[in-house]
């Protein structure tokens, strides 16, 4: 008997040891003890996976985006990665995560990943949304130029900016057919807003990719569904999109904006659009988008100019965001042809029937 209560003891006091051992962990650590023992769970589980968890998935080379959006657990971007060719088995890359204390710093952001880098590389990486790469943010509204004077601004790009220009005005058979460009058309219109993080090796062949990218995958299928049962083109919607994106300063005025311009076009009446003579003028003035007067609107020569040539321009006048877009798609019906700034400088519109209604609301 007493043996049995000796050996019971010791069992009593190897339970005490171990729970003192797990809450000693948990204390260091700092993590919940519910994450705590998954974190020890998925440490045995890859005892015997070291050789899988270092060998690369694939001998590609090419940099490949993923966005971690803000929400994605471990599950959802292992499952992304595997999806998208750089992994091989999502489980994997979860127990990784886990047993590294990972899957809580996963941050939110646009990557660029490789086949040929292991697992552990591809999950270390996604936990620093600047890690070695190089951040760059595309706004809604830029002309290329503008963009290429951002990549100018960035060194860590070891390419300029003109050899983004040349890059898009000359796209590949590929991506024209996905954009459905017409014959000679570049990429003026057709870089999507966001931020991006690129390698620093990354080459401007795989930035303008990417900008197209980023353009392409903002837009649901029942958008572009929806624009093709109007009769309308992607082309063409983006050159309106890319007016009204100048024109308005208040997004919510956007439709209204869009609307007035289509009732235009359908009755064959100019669209009389400033930025459109902007456009057409360049950096010529030391700015890109300058101020212009009544006197432009006869003496700038150019098919951009709509207060010259009727219909839609030869192009986008620069990258609309997805408001822009929806917004040509889904104008606000009116009775509307004219609008101009209001009088109270406040970013908004006054909006006419007729001219003389139009002239009424002048200032």
């Amino acid at each position: 008997m007493r043996a049995l209560r000796w050996i019971i003891g010791l069992g009593l006091l190897a339970v005490l040891a171990a729970a003192a051992a797990f809450v000693l962990v948990v204390i260091v650590s700092g993590r919940s003890p519910g994450d705590t023992v998954r974190s020890l769970i998925a440490q045995i589980t890859l005892a015997g996976r070291a050789d899988e968890l270092e060998a690369p998935y694939g001998s590609d080379d090419r940099p490949r985006r993923f966005e971690v959006a803000f929400g994605d657990t471990p599950t959802s971007i292992g499952q992304g990665l595997q999806a998208l060719g750089v992994i091989g088995d999502a489980g994997l890359f979860v127990d990784y995560a886990r047993a590294e204390g990972l899957d809580t710093q996963f941050q939110a952001g646009i990557y660029f990943v490789r086949q040929t880098h292991p697992l552990t590389q591809i999950a270390r990486q996604l936990t620093d949304a600047r890690g070695s790469h190089i951040p760059f943010r595309m706004l809604a509204g830029l002309r290329l130029e503008e963009v290429a004077d951002l990549i100018d601004s960035t060194p860590a790009f070891n390419f300029a900016g003109g050899d983004l220009i040349a890059a898009a005005l000359a796209p590949s058979a590929e991506v024209a057919a996905r954009l459905s460009l017409p014959a000679g058309a570049g990429l003026e219109g057709f870089f999507g807003e966001g931020m991006y993080q690129f390698p620093p090796d990354v080459t401007v062949t795989e930035v303008r990719d990417a900008l197209v990218e980023g353009f392409l995958s903002a837009q649901d299928a029942q958008l572009r569904a929806d624009l093709s049962a109007q009769g309308l083109s992607l082309f063409d919607v983006v050159t309106l999109a890319s007016i009204v994106q100048r024109e308005a300063v208040q997004q919510s005025e956007m439709p209204l904006i869009a609307g007035v311009y289509r009732n235009r076009l359908d009755i064959g009446m100019k669209l009389d659009a400033d930025p459109t003579v902007q456009y057409a003028l360049g950096n010529s003035r030391g700015s890109w988008w300058p101020p212009i007067s009544a006197v432009d609107y006869n003496s700038v020569v150019s098919p951009y100019n709509t207060y010259l040539v009727a219909g839609l321009p030869p192009g986008p006048i620069n990258s609309p965001g997805l408001p822009a877009l929806r917004a040509v798609v889904y104008p606000q019906a009116s009775d509307y042809y004219y609008f101009r700034a209001d009088c109270r400088d406040d970013g908004f519109h006054d909006f006419a029937r007729t001219y003389e209604e139009h002239l009424a609301n002048g200032c």
